[in-house]
């Protein structure tokens, strides 16, 4: 089963410990993915992740089409990466590392993704028209969002 990638990455004009304090807070979540996926944390959280934690959300990757997506913090590196995975959800495979650097012109936040597609080979066939054109609009509507909460980002 092919594996595929998404790599991206934005610099942020804020500080280290404030894009912290934002991308490690998991309610933050909402605030970043497009209105159309009805996205809605469902878990009762704290305001920082920690390593082991179970978040549960609803999200609505299609029209008509509603899941659960559980995810687990695998690992957090405070103030340097966190990692996410799916254990439950659209995807048969769901791997997202979250890094950040300070740079000179303020925190570089890069997203590493690994997936796979459900469905076997139907999936497959659906990546190119449907699955990877959704995932690229969450990703612009994540950039939007983020420069509507702090300001011109640089890629």
């Amino acid at each position: 089963m092919k594996l595929y990638t998404i790599n991206k990455s934005n610099i942020l004009p804020i500080g280290l410990k404030e894009a912290w304090a934002f991308f490690s807070n998991p309610n933050n979540l909402q605030k970043l993915m497009p209105d159309d996926m009805k996205f809605e944390v469902k878990s009762e959280l704290p305001d920082e992740i920690y390593t082991g934690q179970l978040i549960e959300y609803m999200v609505s990757p299609f029209k008509g089409f509603n899941t659960k997506w559980v995810t687990e913090i695998t690992h957090v590196e405070r103030l340097k990466y966190f990692v996410d995975i799916q254990l439950h959800g659209p995807y048969k495979l769901w791997h997202h590392k979250h890094f950040f650097t300070e740079v000179d012109d303020g925190v570089l936040v890069e997203d590493l993704v690994h997936y796979r597609v459900p469905f076997g080979l139907l999936g497959r066939a659906l990546r190119p028209s449907v699955i990877q054109p959704k995932l690229d609009s969450i990703f612009e509507a994540r950039e939007k969002n983020l420069e509507s909460i702090f300001g011109i980002i640089k890629k």
